[in-house]
């Protein structure tokens, strides 16, 4: 069993940034392939970012291609996730995921393991 809690999210204008934070417990991040998807109302969930478990790889959806960056720091059991030019659009809840056996997917359904979200709210 892996805990994930995620923070840094809050309100902020159009254009401006946000960094979330997801901190694990129970285990050590490294073993796991983590993903970031986010939840808008009324919209299915949706990833935004992953990464492998060295950090090596990364992936994003066109949506946030080139404004948004995952990162992770296993020492410190903590996976990161950079939002720039933020846009209306990009308001949701984001939940950080995870993963530990079997190759990349983005699909939420494989992921066994999540964090209880952190709301971003972009304004116009």
């Amino acid at each position: 069993q892996v805990q994930l809690v995620e923070s840094g999210g809050g309100l902020v204008q159009t254009g401006g940034s946000l960094r979330l934070s997801c901190v694990a417990s129970g285990r050590t991040l490294g073993s796991f392939f983590m993903a970031w998807f986010r939840q808008a109302p009324g919209k299915e969930r949706e990833v935004v970012a992953s990464i492998s478990r060295n950090g090596g790889s990364t992936y994003y959806p066109t949506s946030v291609k080139g404004r948004f960056t995952i990162s992770r720091d296993n020492a410190r059991n903590t996976l990161y996730l950079q939002m720039n030019n933020l846009t209306p659009e990009d308001t949701a809840v984001y939940y950080c995921a995870a993963k530990e056996s079997g190759g990349p997917t983005y699909n939420a359904e494989r992921f066994p393991y999540w964090g209880q979200g952190t709301q971003a709210t972009v304004s116009s």
